[in-house]
């Protein structure tokens, strides 16, 4: 009995996917439940696991887009799966080719020894050394020649016989005009559909928004202290680390409270609110940049955050997570700083308004106190849309990100630090 299998729906709203990778081959015998594709989506990668065990025959082709619901292959059902007989046969050809390979090199030992030259004349060695062909470089030159791309002949040699000394290397220049040795290949690939996704999301972004960019520093110094303080208690007690993101994602929902305007959207003529705080967080996965939501973040503590944190990443780094988990949120983070950027402008993730990136920390001398400190700084950047968020909005929000993260105690655990982080 033959199982066809369709290409499953993988989300709302998606009426096709491409096949970017096939797992297995033709004629292959697949498990119930293996994983036999990679299909792309115009918002995430998944796998297509196989529905039933049997012997595969495959009806599209990696790069084909498939309708939702369409036949991407076959599966007998009915095929016996293969014996021991292949890995007997892959057995005895290795055992063939280590032997093959033991009596090849034994012929070698025997021919060398056949074949051993004899000692050249000390008159032959005296003429090696005084007599060279015409731009012939020495050993020192060749490797200098090498590194610059440099071909032989296109070093005219002062040394005996015109040969190319390490001088004449050192002063050669690769031409111009013409290619040198090293590699010139290039190499043409097909954007996955959801690299091309992307691509036209940050397009659009950036065409159909009128994007700005305001910045602001903070002194992490407070965050530090209470890492260095309480992390090992916090780990041991929930399970997870006590990281930056908790601070960030608790400092935007307390902004977001205090600028309305930065928690919305523009569909047409009007203007989208909302109460709830459900922050994306952009993070790197195994097919490209991800970004997984944070539902409802306002109901979070510093544990809730976390641990959600490390289960979105979690899911991105495996692949497995879902077109679900990275639609619908209201406000975007982003990290570059553990890339180690020190300051960008973030695009904004459509349709949402505003998005936040963190950058990398890095101890700078500061004021403080009427005095020159040295402290750990990070710059912090927000991108918004200007057509429903003003300057004054924009840079009170940001203001106020700086405020909480500056004092956490007071702004964030309510002067309560256990309490916060549920000691």
């Amino acid at each position: 009995m033959a199982l066809e299998m369709k290409v499953p729906s993988p989300g709302e709203s998606i009426t096709e996917v491409e096949i970017a990778q096939w797992l297995v081959e033709d004629g292959d015998y697949v498990e119930k439940d293996q994983a036999i594709a990679e299909i792309d989506s115009d918002k995430a990668t998944l796998e297509l696991p196989a529905e039933a065990s049997g012997v595969i025959t495959r009806k599209a082709e990696e790069g084909d887009a498939v309708a939702v619901g369409e036949v991407v292959c076959l599966i007998d059902t009915e095929a016996e799966k293969p014996g021991g007989s292949d890995d007997d046969s892959d057995k005895e050809k290795e055992s063939k080719d280590k032997k093959e390979e033991t009596e090849e090199k034994d012929s070698d030992k025997a021919d060398a020894k056949k074949e051993k030259p004899s000692k050249p004349s000390t008159q032959s060695q005296e003429q090696d050394k005084k007599t060279y062909a015409t731009g012939t470089p020495s050993p020192s030159a060749k490797k200098i020649m090498d590194e610059k791309g440099v071909d032989a002949k296109d070093v005219k040699g002062s040394g005996r016989d015109g040969r190319i000394t390490k001088d004449d290397a050192v002063k050669a220049n690769p031409s111009m005009g013409s290619p040198g040795t090293g590699s010139r290949g290039t190499e043409r690939k097909k954007l996955s559909m959801l690299r091309r996704k992307v691509a036209e999301r940050l397009v659009s972004a950036k065409n159909e928004t009128a994007m700005l960019t305001t910045f602001n520093e903070v002194d992490m110094s407070p965050i530090f202290e209470l890492r260095k303080k309480y992390k090992e208690d916090f780990k041991e007690k929930h399970g997870v680390s006590l990281g930056f993101m908790s601070f960030f994602t608790l400092a935007v929902v307390r902004a977001l409270d205090m600028y309305p305007d930065v928690n919305s959207m523009i569909d047409g003529d009007y203007q989208i609110k909302y109460d709830n705080k459900d922050i994306s967080i952009a993070v790197s996965g195994p097919k490209g940049l991800m970004v997984p939501v944070i539902r409802n973040a306002e109901n979070l503590s510093f544990r809730g955050v976390e641990a959600e944190v490390k289960r979105l990443a979690i899911r991105a780094r495996d692949g497995k997570i879902t077109v679900d988990e990275m639609t619908g949120g209201t406000f975007t983070i982003s990290n570059g700083g553990v890339f180690g950027s020190m300051l960008s402008t973030p695009i904004i993730n459509p349709p949402q308004s505003a998005i936040l990136g963190m950058h990398n920390i890095v101890e700078r001398p500061i004021a403080r106190d009427g005095a020159i400190a040295i402290a750990p700084i990070m710059y912090v950047a927000l991108s918004y849309d200007h057509r429903i968020i003003d300057g004054k909005e924009s840079v009170g929000f940001l203001v106020a990100i700086k405020e909480a993260l500056e004092s956490p105690e007071e702004l964030l655990m309510d002067n309560n630090v256990k309490k916060a982080l549920e000691l």
